[in-house]
């Protein structure tokens, strides 16, 4: 089963970024309120990017480099993995 790790734009223009193995469902539960508490507060508004992992191991490692990079350059990494519907 293939992990992702996902990065959505919130309403204040944050980037939130976080792992699941569904990422639809994972975007519906955020979009309902009933997703990671940063966006009860900040609803996204839309899915800018996702990449898939063999496992939860290697997508979880990847979630906490994309959290550590500065705001630009996690940016840059969304328009090279841009999510299409």
């Amino acid at each position: 089963m293939s992990w992702f790790l996902y990065v959505l734009e919130c309403t204040d223009g944050s980037l939130y970024t976080g792992i699941t193995v569904d990422v639809q469902a994972r975007y519906a539960a955020h979009a309902a309120g009933k997703g990671a508490k940063y966006t009860r507060g900040r609803p996204p508004v839309r899915l800018l990017a996702v990449v898939a992992y063999p496992d939860r191991s290697s997508a979880s490692r990847a979630e906490h480099e994309v959290k550590r990079m500065p705001l630009p350059r996690k940016r840059e990494f969304c328009l090279r993995h841009a999510w299409s519907d």
